[in-house]
């Protein structure tokens, strides 16, 4: 009788580095990466931790040392981060692009509304228990996003000559849209915190990229042919867009 010795299982992959600061602990998420021949480290946004991509053969003992050695330029980045704005009862979330304040009704049933408050600005009306205000106020803003993509993008196919099969909501950190060859087009639902020609821009984006994968002088004749606002949006989006990965984000 042969006997086989069993093999120890092999540790679990190292996932993440803490990285001490003087506002506490930060999380550096790991990642291997095939392709990679070089560490590189990326700041992230409000929502999303900086990664550090390494080599698929590299060494945590060499990705570690990376982190020390610009650890005060990662910092320094992190500082320049815009602030997190919660979504809370008395806080403001835009709403295409216009600051609405956030007032929880109390009444326990009904949908999220829009109204004028006492001094004529725009309010969101939340109705439901206090601990769901959060999800309720998300859920609708997915809702008129859903809504302005779906228009923005099926006006943009029939002026190009595509079809689009479906359309997603997600909440990528480093992505605005994406589409598949099949017609399957996905989007940020935070487009909606935008004014509204940034949505159409993303929207003219993705759908012109079901003429042509890439970004080639042709493609950006496409967008810009039923986009004309590309360029502007292209800037807002820029500037401002770190700024709608805080909205939400925890503190």
């Amino acid at each position: 009788m042969v006997f086989f010795e069993r093999k120890p299982p092999a540790p679990p992959r190292a996932t993440h580095f803490e990285l001490a600061t003087e506002r506490g602990s930060v999380a550096i998420a790991l990642r291997r990466h095939p392709r990679a021949r070089n560490y590189t480290l990326r700041v992230g946004n409000a929502k999303a931790a900086p990664v550090l991509t390494m080599p698929a053969r590299g060494s945590l003992a060499e990705a570690r040392a990376f982190l020390d050695r610009h650890a005060g330029w990662l910092v320094n980045q992190m500082g320049k981060l815009p602030p997190a704005r919660p979504i809370a009862d008395g806080e403001t979330v835009p709403l295409r692009g216009v600051d609405h304040r956030i007032r929880h009704t109390g009444a326990g049933r009904g949908t999220v509304t829009v109204a004028a408050g006492s001094d004529g600005s725009p309010v969101l009306l939340v109705p439901g228990r206090p601990e769901h205000l959060r999800r309720r106020v998300i859920d609708f803003l997915k809702r008129e996003a859903k809504r302005d993509l779906e228009r923005a993008a099926f006006r943009h196919a029939m002026m190009l000559g595509v079809r689009v099969t479906a359309i997603r909501l997600r909440d990528q950190a480093s992505r605005w849209g994406s589409c598949t060859a099949t017609g399957h087009l996905s989007f940020s639902w935070r487009l909606i915190l935008a004014p509204p020609f940034v949505l159409d821009y993303l929207a003219a984006h993705e759908v012109a990229h079901l003429h042509e994968m890439n970004h080639s002088p042709r493609f950006w004749h496409l967008v810009e042919s039923v986009c004309p606002e590309t360029t502007a949006a292209r800037a807002w989006l820029n500037k401002e867009g770190p700024r709608l990965h805080a909205i939400g984000a925890e503190a």
